[in-house]
């Protein structure tokens, strides 16, 4: 698909909504661009921003923690 869009005052763009829809890009999504100097193009790329909840579950532990224990050793510089 071939879309255009103009290039606003400060140098802004905005994305086509048939590439917003097909893509299913949302608000807050971060936007990766890619150049190639001697073609002049441009590959843009989308992806979710990630937040510490996307994070949560990814290490586990042998061990049950306290994050209140956690962070009080860490404030009297026993971590």
């Amino acid at each position: 698909m071939l879309e255009s869009t103009k290039l606003y005052k400060g140098y802004q763009i905005a994305i086509p909504s048939k590439i917003k829809k097909e893509l299913n890009i949302k608000e807050n999504e971060i936007v990766e661009w890619r150049s190639d100097k001697t073609t002049r193009t441009i590959t843009l790329s989308f992806r979710k921003k990630e937040s510490v909840m996307d994070l949560a579950g990814i290490i586990e532990m042998d061990e049950e923690t306290n994050a209140v224990e956690l962070k009080h050793k860490v404030q009297r510089g026993k971590l």
